[in-house]
């Protein structure tokens, strides 16, 4: 992951836009996973930007990218306001655009502080099993990629979804997640590897309302769009709770919120993302 989101800066003389070249992860079904496109159009945006964090972004995924050709970022610089500036970036392959997305960034600022308390009776991390524990050596290639491939650790508060759905058909539910190996002292990085993951499990509250499993025969789903507000700094290689719910699924979509904590307690970001759920028996 870490190599992914370092991007190559290329020169562009056709435009006034920095422009960027990241590679792409293997991935089973062969499309660039949603997240780290995601997270390579922050890192791209934010090369563009000095003593500034972002505080959000709004992102429409366009096109599926292809996993055996490179993604290549432009950066406008819209804005460079006293405290805020503001940055639109477009993913292309072969020249067509796959990702947009718009980032705002500020310099720091005091001001108000309040924030969602933690949930309650969620256990600890390390008393749950990992995906690699809970799938073991099944030989499908998706199977293996949730088991071994994911450079994050994943551990539902609830049994996980991958085979089968435990319990009440219910659109709510928590994971813990934490980068696999140590991250450099990089807040920029930390910030993008936490967008990364955000793309990770926020739909199955969608899902688990509905009874239904990754394996389900025939599903395709897909993320639409993202957004995120980043609320405050954390290290992605320490633990953290994702807590999703679905309010709505209409028309072939759903929408999912999710709540991004430290396990010290502190509420990290906050994420809305709205898939294309189709189940064939729907149809």
């Amino acid at each position: 992951m870490i190599a992914t989101l370092d991007l190559e800066p290329t020169s562009n003389s056709a435009s006034n836009e920095d422009t960027f070249i990241g590679q792409s992860q293997w991935m089973p079904h062969g499309r660039v996973f949603g997240g780290q496109v995601l997270a390579q159009s922050l890192v791209a945006a934010s090369r563009t930007i000095e003593q500034r964090d972002v505080h959000s972004m709004h992102g429409y995924f366009l096109r599926p990218g292809n996993i055996n050709l490179p993604v290549t970022f432009s950066v406008d610089r819209l804005r460079d306001g006293r405290s805020f500036s503001t940055r639109r970036v477009q993913a292309f392959q072969e020249d067509l655009p796959i990702f947009s997305m718009i980032a705002s960034f500020q310099e720091h600022d005091p001001g108000l502080e309040h924030q969602d308390d933690f949930p309650e009776n969620i256990p600890d991390p390390e008393s749950l099993p990992s995906a690699a524990e809970l799938i073991g050596d099944n030989p499908h290639p998706v199977a293996q990629y949730w088991a071994k491939a994911r450079p994050f650790d994943m551990r539902h508060v609830e049994s996980a979804i991958y085979f089968n759905v435990e319990g009440k058909p219910v659109a709510h539910q928590a994971v813990w997640l934490r980068a696999l190996g140590d991250l450099p002292d990089d807040q920029a990085l930390h910030t993008a590897a936490l967008a990364y993951a955000s793309d990770y499990s926020i739909l199955e509250s969608i899902y688990r309302r509905h009874g239904i499993a990754w394996s389900h025969p025939g599903l395709k789903s897909a993320s639409l769009d993202h957004a995120m507000w980043f609320h405050r700094p954390a290290r992605v290689d320490q633990w953290m709770l994702y807590a999703q719910e679905s309010p709505s699924a209409q028309g072939g979509r759903g929408l999912a919120l999710g709540r991004i904590f430290s396990s010290r307690g502190e509420l990290i970001a906050t994420v809305a993302q709205e898939g294309m759920v189709r189940v064939p028996e729907l149809k």
